[in-house]
């Protein structure tokens, strides 16, 4: 019988359910954007150090490289406060561990965030973008190798990879907490370089509104595995901007992210 490429280790999924024994929702926090986990309670914290499934690569600024484990608005989550990136010498399926460990500790929901460039003319730095879409342009795929679940194909839809019926559900909530919410398509790049204007132009081109260099793996593997996703952008930067820096992104992320943090509670309270 062919190895599922995409299991995880029984340990992991022991640790998590030993913290939280029924999550629905698991979330993905991306640069700057790790505050949303400060307000889980009870909470339990696991360093991805000690998951033994969790890719090894160097932690990145702003991503504090843990899962906490507890309820959020009243529903059972599990929140990793950063991620790990193709970028970051890893591959396509170890990029997108969280979204394999959410589903085999039986969440219903992936809910991932990212900070991201703004390619659109129409974004402004601080604006929440809802992913309607995306772009596969970093050169390789999580699921290259699975031969599928059993008895099917590894042909996955990805015409609904952001459910429809989550992103209505988020702009009941943005409305209600009066925040604005612009949709978007999000250009997946492998980084870990920042976009060329030409490259800028190219996205815009072939219409993606935000870039970043995330996302699309977990996203991939949530749809194989069954898993509902809703996906944000937090624009912290116009891409190929004049002096663009990583702590520029940081920043920007610091400075919006309350807003998001609030717009992702009140969708909480209402799945």
């Amino acid at each position: 019988m062919t190895q599922d490429i995409l299991s995880v280790p029984g340990a992991d999924v022991a640790r998590v359910r030993a913290a939280s024994p029924a999550p629905r929702v698991a979330v993905v926090l991306g640069s700057g954007l790790s505050g949303l986990a400060e307000a889980v309670s009870p909470a339990t914290a696991i360093p991805f150090a000690e998951l033994e499934g969790f890719p090894r690569a160097e932690r990145v600024a702003g991503h504090a490289g843990r899962l906490v484990c507890g309820a959020l608005a009243g529903v059972d989550v599990l929140a990793f406060q950063g991620r790990t990136h193709q970028y970051q010498g890893v591959s396509a399926l170890a990029a997108a561990y969280p979204a394999r460990l959410a589903a085999a500790a039986g969440c219903e929901v992936l809910m991932v965030t990212n900070a991201a460039g703004g390619v659109s003319g129409e974004l402004a730095t601080g604006d929440i973008v809802l992913i309607s879409d995306h772009i596969n342009l970093m050169g390789t795929n999580p699921l290259v190798g699975w031969p599928g679940p059993e008895g099917g194909t590894p042909f996955v839809p990805m015409r609904d990879a952001y459910d429809p019926g989550l992103r209505a559900l988020a702009r009941t909530a943005a409305a209600a907490e009066r925040i604005e919410l612009r949709d978007g398509v999000y250009a997946g790049l492998l980084g870990p370089t920042y976009e060329t204007p030409a490259e800028v132009g190219y996205l815009r081109s072939v219409g993606a509104d935000v870039v970043g260099m995330s996302t699309v793996p977990e996203v991939i593997v949530a749809r194989a595995l069954g898993v509902r996703v809703l996906g944000f952008s937090l624009v912290t930067n116009s891409a190929a901007g004049e002096g663009l820096s990583h702590d520029e992104v940081l920043e920007a992320g610091r400075v919006a992210a309350g807003d998001l943090t609030r717009l992702m509670l009140a969708i909480l309270r209402r799945l």
